[in-house]
């Protein structure tokens, strides 16, 4: 009898890939357990070593007239995000044919199978609804479309999708996809609303600054895209993602300032990392600068970080840009960012992302101090106070714009 014993470990896995569907299917029919992923370069096996074996799938093979495969252990090692899309890219080179089209093993191949994979699975990927919350006035201002990719064994992060079209110049590709899908979903709803005699509501939609300089994604040629959906240009803001450098802010600029005067807002996101400077900013001219998650968190007991937001809401107000406050997660952050003069606020506290549009949290039932008294009364003084004290004729600019 053995009473002490390590930690159970998992049972080691095996991944085959082939361009051969059918012989994997039939491999799968041998081998209890295992599963089948299908994608438009081939079809991946995975199963447990004591079924995927090496007999199996040379049997298997010679009666399926010899395909190419390629069959390796899964890295149980490696972080659970990782370990499959390392061992697709390891088979594939032991397939052999990784060899004859020169292929080498490297991270942009890993990021090109991904992406193949991710657009394979175009019809379970989905869409959720954040909202983004009008801190002065508790109301919904619109809402940020968050794309959800469904990939089995894969990273389930769009920042992960993202990144890898970005290092393997795909990004545009990425984003036609990714906008056509969201605004067909937002194009469904708006139909809906419009039956039931609803208003319109407002979207926020992710590109990178390379899409903003395609032809496809030109002011005309975007609104035309949008219009076609069922949508309107001023029901949309186009959000610039951080994680792309920009070489030549010209062009940009120029794009930019086509898209604002057909309609469309716009925003610069996760403002205070990644590339979002402020002199970028200065150059987009945004109607929206959205400040990054990471200055958010903790913002009620970081002196640092307040007055990095309080510089933030005074550029933005000399510029005639709103500001927003992304990751807002604790009450004393909310009451913190409402004090220091920040327009719209978004982050789990306020709302989580839903299939479907729903309503946030009135900011009166968070702002409740240890009495049980609210401070949304303080909170909306302290923020009348501080829109007060400004008085440049962009500011006079801002208080003009509709609410919604």
């Amino acid at each position: 009898m053995r009473f002490f014993t390590g930690p159970k470990r998992p049972p080691v896995e095996r991944l085959l890939w082939s361009r051969d569907i059918r012989f994997v299917h039939r491999l799968a029919a041998v081998a209890p357990g295992s599963r089948v992923l299908e994608l438009d370069s081939g079809a991946v096996l995975i199963g447990p070593a004591t079924d995927l074996t090496d007999f199996a799938a040379n049997r298997i093979a010679r009666e399926a007239r010899g395909p190419d495969y390629g069959m390796v252990t899964v890295d149980p090692e490696l972080p659970e995000a990782d370990r499959y899309l390392m061992a697709l890219s390891a088979a594939v080179q032991a397939s052999g044919l990784a060899d004859r089209i020169g292929m080498a093993q490297t991270t942009h191949v890993v990021q090109t199978k991904m992406l193949d994979y991710f657009f394979s699975l175009r019809r379970l990927h989905g869409v959720v609804f954040q909202p983004i919350v009008d801190l002065e006035h508790d109301a919904l201002h619109e809402y940020e479309c968050l794309f959800r990719p469904d990939m089995p064994m894969l990273p389930q992060s769009i920042s992960s999708i993202v990144q890898a079209a970005i290092d393997t110049d795909r990004s545009i590709e990425l984003d036609l996809f990714l906008v056509s899908s969201i605004l067909e979903q937002c194009g469904r709803l708006e139909a809906e609303r419009r039956a039931a005699g609803e208003p319109r509501r407002r979207y926020a939609v992710n590109v990178t600054p390379a899409s903003l300089l395609d032809s496809r994604f030109e002011a005309t040629a975007m609104a035309a895209r949008v219009i076609e959906a069922g949508l309107e240009p001023r029901q949309i803001t186009l959000e610039c993602t951080e994680q792309q450098a920009v070489s030549d802010v010209v062009p940009l600029k120029r794009a930019v300032k086509a898209l604002r005067r057909i309609g469309f807002g716009f925003a610069v996101d996760d403002a205070g990392a990644g590339y979002a400077s402020f002199a970028l900013i200065a150059a987009l001219r945004p109607t929206v600068i959205k400040i990054d998650r990471d200055i958010v968190s903790g913002i009620a007991r970081d002196d640092a970080k307040q007055a990095l937001v309080e510089a933030f809401v005074s550029f933005g107000r000399r510029i005639g840009a709103r500001l927003l406050a992304e990751g807002i997660e604790k009450r004393s952050d909310l009451v913190k960012i409402r004090e220091l003069g920040v327009d719209f606020g978004q982050g789990y506290l306020l709302g989580r992302p839903t299939p479907e549009p729903g309503a946030p949290r009135p900011i009166e039932s968070l702002l409740v101090d240890g009495t049980g008294r609210t401070r949304a009364a303080l909170g909306g003084h302290v923020r009348r106070a501080a829109s007060a004290t400004a008085t440049t004729p962009a500011t006079r600019r801002l208080r003009t714009l509709p609410s919604d």
